[in-house]
């Protein structure tokens, strides 16, 4: 195996970072399965659903069950940097994240909803669960990389609590 140089570490350096955003897909599918399996189950599974007459709160069970193996996923295998900073500052990035994420696909279709006057079923999942998907994913992309599992996130909470020492 050759070692790397100015030549071939760009190459390595895309490498991996196809690597870990086909891992972040994988997660994500995987975490939309579990919550998608898991509303069903509660909500609609067998003759007598556990939470047949709360569906809301099926839902909400099943999204924090998909964002447990979402936070895992990410963490543990498509961001494992072997670097371990305050898993507390990660965790509220990741939530604080998600919760921006999760208000992007409800914008778009707002906008479209509200401000061009488009209200087809077309229009709709368009707005919401195309265009809204791909930005949120966009947005969670970026903000696990640099944030919340890369080492930007981890320096920028270290200094913070240096900061609250003093």
């Amino acid at each position: 195996m050759t070692r790397p140089n100015l030549l071939t570490f760009p190459r390595m350096a895309r490498h991996r970072d196809v690597r870990t955003a086909v891992r972040f897909l994988v997660v994500g599918g995987i975490s939309t399965v579990v919550t998608i399996g898991l509303f069903n189950l509660l909500v609609r599974g067998g003759a007598r659903p556990l939470l047949s007459t709360r569906p809301v709160t099926g839902y909400v069970l099943a999204m924090l069950a998909g964002l447990a193996v979402n936070y895992a996923g990410n963490r543990f295998w498509s961001f494992d940097t072997g670097h371990r900073g305050n898993q507390w500052i990660e965790i509220a990035g990741f939530l604080i994240t998600n919760a921006v994420a999760i208000g992007i696909p409800s914008a778009c279709l707002a906008i479209s909803r509200y401000v061009l006057r488009l209200d087809s079923v077309f229009t709709d999942n368009l707005s919401a669960n195309v265009i809204g998907l791909i930005l949120a994913t966009l947005a969670r992309w970026f903000s696990y990389r640099y944030v919340v599992f890369g080492r930007t996130g981890q320096r920028a909470a270290d200094r913070l609590f240096d900061l609250r020492r003093s």
